[in-house]
């Protein structure tokens, strides 16, 4: 392991730390360490930048969930399967009625350490701020079918919040943001929501960085359903993030073209 290894595996608890402080998610104690680690670290201020500035960026491109017509139907039945039994109305003593305040929660009630589940937390919190029941999700029955999702969603979120320096562009077509390009060094992702499923047998599509001397292809990815979903964009080239504009295309084929045929999003870098 080179000294930079052995550097950022001794500074991981503070990229978490830094992530939960960017989410307003840490513990008193925690937050009152942190804060006294962030104003000499250069790289947490980075990750605490960076992690409010994808969040601000993204929070508005994701729809709202909304339950499917079957689960709606479902739930009618089950409520007008159920008895409804009324409260009687309570004698009245001509007093006023006073109504009790509940006791606030302790913090040690309301969640768990930071420390015992950071990453959790950090997926968890994300997923509220990016609204993750866009990906129906909500109320399966099959156990492991949850668990496996929600790993997946906690992996997606961790690429997302990679330290480091990154470029963020909000991608739209004909006036409407059908993605998000969050583009690191060498790797990029893209969030999609709302754009078409290519034929992963005779096309896909090609994220391009865009330059004053024309556009540069980046790699490829493919969408396999209009819901909101992650690719990763993986390139042999670096400096993906240097692009100050990124556009998306759809091609014949199954690999980069020297030039966009079918350009069908664009967007310039927000951060």
């Amino acid at each position: 392991m080179s000294g930079r290894d052995r550097r950022d595996a001794g500074h991981e608890a503070w990229d978490e730390l830094a992530v939960g402080w960017a989410l307003h998610a840490l513990e008193p104690e925690d937050e009152a360490g942190f804060g006294a680690h962030l104003a000499g670290c250069d790289r947490c201020r980075t990750t605490v930048a960076d992690t409010t500035e994808v969040m601000g960026a993204m929070a508005s491109d994701l729809p709202q969930a909304e339950p499917s017509e079957e689960l709606r139907e479902r739930l009618r039945a089950a409520v007008a399967a159920t008895e409804q039994v009324h409260r009687p109305a309570p004698a009245s003593t001509g007093r006023p009625t006073v109504i009790a305040v509940p006791t606030p929660i302790g913090a040690a009630t309301r969640r768990t350490g930071w420390r015992r589940a950071p990453q959790l937390l950090v997926a968890a919190g994300v997923a509220a701020v990016l609204g993750l029941g866009a990906w129906n999700v909500a109320l399966t029955q099959d156990r492991d079918a949850a668990r496996a999702t929600a790993a997946s969603q906690a992996s997606m979120m961790s690429a997302l919040l990679a330290p480091g320096q990154m470029s963020v562009a909000r991608m739209e077509s004909d006036g409407h943001t059908v993605a998000t390009v969050v583009a690191h060094d060498g790797q990029a992702q893209v969030v999609t929501d709302g754009m078409s499923a290519n034929d992963t047998t005779d096309s896909t599509y090609v994220l391009w960085g865009l330059t004053d001397d024309g556009a540069v292809p980046l790699g490829t990815f493919d969408v396999v359903s209009d819901a909101t979903d992650l690719r990763t964009v993986g390139s042999d080239a670096t400096g993906l993030d240097d692009y100050s504009a990124y556009a998306i295309s759809l091609e014949p084929g199954r690999s980069a073209p020297i030039q966009p045929t079918d350009v069908v999003a664009r967007g310039q870098v927000t951060s």
